[in-house]
């Protein structure tokens, strides 16, 4: 199948990149993600994929706008849902422009985290097919997270700390309220 892969981010493309290759598909690649704050961070792994897919021969189709501004008014005063709201604009604009190419289907690069949520992303994935029309390709990757890891430390790909959003940086940061309190932070002293 001609397929379009969504890249969160080249180290999360390595693993699905070698077993969808293995089964024969054609694999373009697409890089959209307006969830990824502050700006040095989505330019890092812009740069990051843009080596990475030169090397092993991927072709990549960018979206080099980055509108923070709207998803994050997107996300304002829903923040409990903001994964269900970054899963859907990025998994959205993949369909979409899977579609416009004639791919067979789309999918992403979510799906190898085992940080993400992939009942969440399939569920969205599905509900795209209804709306736009293309084949949600659906596989489990998570079984390759080790694998997939040790080859983009061996290929010196930069590896972030947080999905990419502000929320997910200021969480890696920031210890919960109950273990702030438990050591002395945020007390009313």
């Amino acid at each position: 199948m001609k397929i379009l892969l969504h890249i969160c981010c080249a180290p999360c493309s390595v693993y699905p990149l070698q077993v969808m290759s293995a089964k024969g598909h054609q694999l373009r690649g697409f890089f959209s993600n307006p969830n990824i704050h502050p700006y040095q961070e989505y330019l890092r792994r812009a740069a990051t994929l843009e080596t990475y897919a030169a090397k092993v021969g991927l072709p990549v189709i960018w979206d080099r706008t980055y509108p923070l501004e709207e998803f994050l008014r997107s996300i304002a005063f829903r923040e409990t849902e903001r994964c269900r709201f970054c899963y859907y604009v990025r998994l959205s604009a993949t369909a979409r422009v899977a579609r416009s190419g004639k791919f067979d289907a789309f999918t992403s690069t979510l799906l190898y985290s085992k940080f993400q949520n992939h009942e969440l992303i399939k569920e969205l994935g599905q509900l795209l097919v209804q709306e736009i029309g293309v084949p949600f390709y659906y596989e489990d990757f998570r079984q390759g997270w080790t694998e997939g890891r040790a080859k983009a430390d061996k290929l010196g790909l930069y590896k972030q700390q947080y999905c990419g959003c502000i929320f997910s940086e200021r969480d890696r940061f920031m210890k919960s309220q109950a273990q702030q309190r438990a050591v002395g932070f945020g007390s009313k002293k």
